[in-house]
């Protein structure tokens, strides 16, 4: 089985009290752990300021988390300059909820609609796993129903954790859409311990998912999300030195 070569971001929320107080301070953990990349979340500075914190920590911009309603009507071309100006390529919705099987296809045809208005800017917008979208929803999984009814370009960012969670078996989740992985969260999970052991003392095959992403997945960013907020800077560390070691 062949050891990933691929670049790791962290995703900013994993830090979100460092973070959301101290940007720079964030970031600089980021590096300081081992980090390629950071994938930020929310708006809450002036775009100038991101592109400040990147050139400053010399990490890569992997991807930004993005309510969908930002990247539709007025909204859109605030975002689009924003994420232009860190050189951002993967615009993911973070979360979405819908009451029915049309909702979700109708939230597709939005995912539809944004991706080709992004690629004009060689950009790409993707969806973002959370647990209830793993689960049977009166006879359909939502994130299958979205997978199914978008384009190839919008990329499927699978939560490892929370697909465990929402009690999907995450390799098999992975293998019903190859090529649609750019961009994957690593987050570990346990069925004892829940969100909480780090990368390498939870339940997930790490191996297997790294190999599948390097290989089957057609990933560009692996990106590393941690729940829990006791230690984050030291926990963030850990899941990346597990993952480092099943490198060359």
């Amino acid at each position: 089985m062949s050891k990933i070569q691929l670049p790791i971001a962290l995703q900013a929320y994993s830090l979100r009290s460092i973070y959301c107080g101290n940007p720079l301070q964030g970031l600089r953990a980021a590096k300081e752990a081992g980090y390629d990349g950071i994938e930020f979340f929310g708006n809450d500075f002036c775009t100038d300021f991101y592109a400040a914190l990147l050139k400053e920590t010399g990490l890569v911009c992997a991807g930004w988390h993005t309510m969908v309603e930002d990247l539709e009507g007025d909204a859109f071309e605030k975002t689009l300059r924003r994420n232009i100006a860190v050189g951002c390529k993967y615009v993911i919705v973070p979360w979405f909820g819908a009451d029915d099987l049309d909702g979700w296809k109708r939230f597709a045809d939005r995912l539809n609609v944004i991706a080709a208005k992004l690629a004009r800017y060689g950009m790409r917008t993707g969806y973002h796993s959370h647990a209830g979208d793993h689960k049977n929803a009166n006879g359909y999984i939502p994130w299958e129903v979205v997978a199914a009814n978008t384009d190839p370009r919008v990329v499927l960012q699978l939560d490892t954790g929370n697909a465990m969670a929402g009690g999907a078996d995450v390799c098999e989740a992975l293998a019903k859409f190859p090529g649609r992985n750019q961009s994957i969260h690593l987050k570990p999970y346990a069925v004892e311990g829940g969100y909480a052991p780090v990368i390498g003392k939870d339940d997930l095959p790490w191996e297997k998912i790294l190999n599948w992403c390097e290989n089957d997945g057609a990933t560009e960013w692996c990106v590393v999300e941690y729940e829990m907020e006791d230690d984050p800077v030291t926990a963030v560390a850990q899941c990346l030195a597990h993952l480092r070691s099943l490198r060359p």
